[in-house]
């Protein structure tokens, strides 16, 4: 079982330390190493003070250059923390939706423009399988930035995005199976974000839309609020279908053999 870290990372909503989880040969992925969470633009004093108990000397953010300006994380002054910015494409709903709209923008949409707009939403699965089609070299990123922070005195790495949902999911789900975590235990850790989503973040990210004069239809929610088992199982099965593994994955973006194989050792403690 994953641990919360909200309650300590505070302000989060969406954060946990990704460690005991199962892996194969009966081991337990290893502490103090992977963490993930939704955007750290609201961490109070407690939180930057949580970052350092929890020995997080890497941030990764997974955001698009728009979404950190619009909020850029709050981190500690005095450099214990690297910020490593690694943009992936695709994830930010807004942005989304802005590039749906016709280029006069939403004001007086017809019923039939935002019916066209509506269409062209994708489904998580058909997301996920765009992100990992475009992004291999950044989450070789990730997973070399991990094996290497692991040699340090602050060893953790929190990897996030907005809501901490897709791309962050994606970029867990890839750690989890570079470890060996059976594939029910990537999918639990997956859909626990649902249920924290639900605790209160859920409606600011479904505002972000209708905000921009969508209706927020049963698809959107989905988009922005959901996560069902059937996305990161459409995910890994297309890592699969396309690359052989995890391994054939990283390798696509650049990652050699040696290095996963020496990830594959730290994540699982050994």
């Amino acid at each position: 079982m994953t641990i919360d870290i909200s309650t300590a990372l505070q302000t989060t909503h969406n954060a946990r330390e990704l460690a005991g989880l199962p892996t194969s040969g009966g081991g337990a992925l290893a502490s103090g190493l992977l963490f993930r969470s939704d955007a750290l633009a609201s961490l109070t004093d407690e939180g930057l003070q949580a970052l350092a108990d929890l020995r997080i000397g890497t941030v990764i953010d997974l955001r698009t250059d728009g979404e950190r300006a619009r909020a850029a994380d709050r981190l500690p002054d005095d450099g214990s923390v690297t910020l490593l910015a690694l943009p992936m494409q695709g994830g930010a709903m807004d942005e989304m939706v802005k590039k749906l709209l016709p280029a006069a923008g939403s004001a007086g949409l017809s019923v039939t423009q935002v019916a066209e707009v509506l269409k062209q939403v994708p489904t998580l699965e058909e997301l996920y399988i765009s992100i990992l089609e475009a992004s291999a070299a950044q989450f070789a990123t990730i997973a070399r930035t991990v094996l290497e922070s692991s040699r340090t005195t602050r060893p953790g790495v929190l990897f996030h995005c907005t809501a901490g949902k897709d791309r962050t999911g994606l970029a867990a789900a890839i750690l989890l199976l570079v470890a060996e975590v059976p594939r029910e235990a990537i999918v639990a850790d997956y859909t626990l974000t649902e249920k924290n989503l639900a605790r209160g973040f859920a409606e600011a990210l479904t505002g972000l839309i209708t905000s921009l004069g969508v209706p927020l239809t049963p698809a959107l929610t989905t988009l922005a609020t959901k996560s069902p088992a059937s996305a990161i199982e459409a995910a890994m099965d297309w890592i699969i279908a396309n690359h052989g593994d995890v391994a054939g994955y990283l390798r696509s973006g650049g990652m050699t053999d040696e290095e996963i194989g020496d990830l594959r050792r730290v994540l699982r403690g050994e």
